[in-house]
């Protein structure tokens, strides 16, 4: 699988961006899972913001090590996106539009492939804890609304009973005016009944380096049972994380510009282009070809005979896998 030869516009304007405001190669800011929250805390100096029309999605950065389990406010995710971070971890990006709970978290950094795979939204607005100081720039001149600690202080808390990085919380009623509804997720995926072909699947399970997910369906409650490392997902208040649709989306990763402060380089997960991935719903898998052409669109899921794929309806979890 080949991205597109010519990056989009927006991607060339930010980088150059970038590259005019750093000249220093010296590494700083992010963390992998040590003792300090990515350079931000939320007691910082800013003027709290008032929340942000609730029209556009809500994307926030949730920890996934397992000193940040059980998160809170997963559950309520329309979509739940996994990515692989620095030294083979995972981290997830949790996309509200149709509920927000009252508390998400725990919140942790931004990467760069997330300003990439957000351009698929208008304006929408990105909660994470802070990100390596280069990456601030594009990340400020990036189409979204970046909503740090920094930025909005009164909307984030620290919770009791677990060490930081691994406590910070967001209130997105502090964020935001209102749900944004479902007419927000312009994921380009498509809901309808599942199409025929498919394989019985009783379970899939899908390996990073030092991270691991496993979905087995459970035909009761007609949902795939979310386990993270073989322990079955959970809210802090003892909901099982589960998904109607799971899309293992294969996917060129390659080496960001960005490492954190023990050296290790940030994956860049490539989300325009087109490949495989294999779409489960209902108990099958669905082998299927995705595309997305351009960062200012959703991302497509075509059948053998080109015709779409459709998704149950319910929670979307989507797991960047290495093509």
């Amino acid at each position: 699988m080949r991205r597109q030869e010519a990056p989009t516009t927006r991607r060339t304007v930010l980088a150059a961006a970038l590259a005019a405001t750093v000249t220093s190669a010296v590494a700083a800011g992010c963390t992998r899972h040590g003792t300090t929250d990515d350079g931000r805390a939320p007691q910082g100096t800013s003027t709290p913001n008032g929340p942000h029309a609730g029209g556009s999605v809500l994307a926030v950065k949730i920890d996934n090590v397992a000193a940040a389990r059980p998160q809170t406010g997963l559950d309520s995710a329309d979509v739940v996106y996994a990515e692989q971070v620095e030294g083979g971890l995972s981290r997830l990006m949790a996309v509200y539009a149709t509920r927000l709970p009252e508390v998400i978290g725990p919140v942790r950094s931004a990467r760069e492939s997330d300003l990439e795979l957000l351009r698929q939204f208008d304006r929408p607005t990105l909660a994470f804890s802070g990100a390596q100081k280069k990456l601030l720039p594009l990340i400020g001149s990036a189409p979204l609304r970046a909503e740090s600690p920094e930025q909005t202080s009164a909307a984030y808390f620290r919770g009791s009973g677990r060490p930081a990085p691994h406590n910070l919380y967001l209130r997105p009623a502090r964020l935001m005016d209102g749900v944004p509804g479902g007419a927000a997720l312009t994921t380009g995926f498509h809901h309808g009944p599942a199409p025929a072909g498919g394989t019985a699947t009783a379970a899939r399970t899908v390996r990073y380096p030092a991270a691991r997910f496993t979905f087995t369906w459970s035909a009761g409650p007609g949902r795939w049972l979310v386990s993270l490392e073989g322990t079955p997902g959970r809210t802090t208040a003892g909901k099982r994380l589960t998904a109607a649709t799971v899309v293992v989306q294969y996917v060129r990763v390659t080496t960001s510009r960005y490492h954190d402060v023990l050296g290790n380089y940030t994956p860049y997960t490539e989300t325009v282009g087109s490949g495989k991935a294999d779409v489960l719903r209902d108990g099958q898998s669905f082998e299927t070809t995705w595309s997305r052409p351009a960062a200012t669109g959703g991302t497509t899921f075509t059948g053998a005979d080109g015709s779409p794929v459709n998704f149950a309806d319910g929670p979307v979890w989507v797991v960047f896998a290495k093509a």
